[in-house]
């Protein structure tokens, strides 16, 4: 067993979704890194779009650390295994510290993760409008759970250095009637109100850090705010509290033995994946290929396919004006490649999308149906999958663990023999999902692999013996 080694670590949690987290965490991680610190970043829960942030802000790429569906020994090894050599780590959490899968429980918290991680919290609030109130906010959620290091305050909307002051004076004096464990938080620092700053938005959240979405200058002006509003030194002392934990006794590494190569749909209208995932797929010997529908005119030597989520519905137009793309996976499906896709990617293999405003756009038509984008979210949550026929990823029976957000339903496909049946986390409801055709599989669920590791290997098994059926 290895010796426990220091990995100074620091979880950015919320009192609730939009009090600032992501803003908080992509500043403070630029403001680091400009000190010439080496930054690794993780995002509780299962968004995609927030490690995007944290991975151009810190120039490493941030991993998804969530307790539901990977698992704790997951969790701890990839935290581990990308921690190793980073002066200090940044974890932003999900919605609230304690909001998780469950109302009652803390299974896919932030909380959950703190604790497996033995890390300390700085907890961010929305103080516009907040004067003393900000005490019991802070008692409250240090003395919740007892069992978590709920350690700093930071304040967001902070509407002067006067009112910054005032909160500083609310926490630190003594409450009418003290509660025996409640503890004062000392306020690190605080964020004003910077309107002109805020990360542009769309439908499924913000947008991805590209760099037309989210110039430099961007990440350069949240890290001035974080240098002058926080004391850096503080924060680094706090997340160097941390305590040593055990790291991988030998880290995953590559393959070197090339088994297949998969490609991967990456552009604007694709770039949904858990970097875990990806690097999963490289641990078991395969190659990965980046292509971009949008642009490419023909496949690369591949053999096999990863198509992920994204936005297809906003780039309909010219993924349909891309015929000869469209036609190169046909080609590939027709002659047995294995094709992986998950709701975007589902969306683009189908025979086409219909957009909002109603126009009816041809996709690539492996998979029966039509994707209708709808003005409501369709679905949202945790599910658990259970492969009840045979597909790309192996032999029914296969169990893991994702997530589903969409805009969008499949019309069309109702008498298709389903792949998966799911089960919805949220209430329990069983459904029926997921569209195979020959060694093609789409569904709208976005798996994580770290939830069975065999499922990686049965694509990346599917796709070595395409190569040697093929003679590649």
């Amino acid at each position: 067993m290895t010796s426990p080694q220091p990995f100074p670590r620091l979880v950015i949690a919320g009192v609730s979704s939009g009090v600032g987290k992501t803003t908080l965490s992509v500043g403070l991680a630029r403001a680091l890194r400009r000190r010439g610190l080496r930054v690794a970043s993780f995002k509780c829960g299962p968004d995609y779009l927030d490690p995007t942030y944290l991975t151009r802000a810190s120039g490493v790429q941030s991993h998804n650390l969530d307790g539901w569906m990977m698992g704790r020994e997951a969790v701890l090894d990839t935290f581990t295994g990308e921690a190793s050599g980073a002066d200090i780590s940044i974890i932003e959490g999900v919605m609230g510290l304690f909001d998780g899968a469950h109302p009652t429980l803390e299974d896919g918290s932030t909380a959950q993760l703190a604790k497996w991680l033995a890390a300390p919290v700085l907890l961010v609030a929305d103080a516009g409008g907040m004067a003393r109130s900000i005490a019991a906010l802070a008692r409250g959620f240090s003395d919740f759970d007892r069992e978590l290091n709920v350690a700093a305050l930071a304040c967001n909307r902070v509407g002067s250095a006067g009112h910054l002051e005032l909160l500083r004076t609310a926490l630190a004096s003594p409450p009418p009637s003290p509660a025996p464990h409640a503890k004062a938080l000392p306020l690190l620092g605080g964020l004003g109100k910077q309107p002109q700053l805020a990360f542009a938005e769309r439908h499924l959240g913000l947008h991805s850090a590209d760099a037309e979405s989210v110039p430099e200058e961007l990440l350069e002006r949240w890290a001035d705010q974080v240098e002058q509003g926080f004391d850096l030194e503080a924060l680094l002392a706090l997340a160097r509290s941390a305590p040593a934990l055990c790291p991988l006794a030998a880290p995953a590494r590559a393959s070197r033995q090339l088994r297949c190569r998969i490609g991967v749909a990456l552009d604007a209208a694709f770039h949904f994946y858990y970097a875990g995932n990806l690097r999963r797929l490289e641990q078991l010997g395969a190659e990965l290929c980046y292509f971009s529908p949008l642009e490419a005119r023909e496949l690369p030597a591949v053999d096999g396919l990863y198509l992920g989520g994204g936005y297809p519905e906003l780039h309909a137009a010219r993924l349909s004006e891309n015929e000869e793309l469209r036609a190169a996976i046909r080609n590939f499906a027709a002659a047995g490649g294995p094709i992986y896709a998950e709701c975007g990617g589902l969306m683009y293999l189908v025979e086409a999308i219909r957009t909002r405003d109603g126009q009816r756009h041809p996709m690539v038509g492996c998979l029966r149906g039509e994707a209708v984008v709808r003005e409501r979210l369709v679905a949202l949550g945790y599910v658990e999958v259970e492969t009840v026929a045979p597909s790309p990823l192996g032999p029914p029976g296969l169990r893991f663990r994702g997530h589903q957000f969409r805009y969008s339903e499949l019309q069309g496909a109702e008498h298709d023999a389903p792949t998966y049946a799911i089960l919805r986390r949220r209430d329990g409801e069983r459904f029926l999902e997921g569209h195979c055709a020959g060694q093609v599989l789409g569904s709208y669920v976005h798996a994580h692999w770290a939830s069975n590791p065999r499922v990686a290997e049965g694509f990346v098994q599917t796709c070595a013996e395409h190569r040697v059926r093929t003679g590649a």
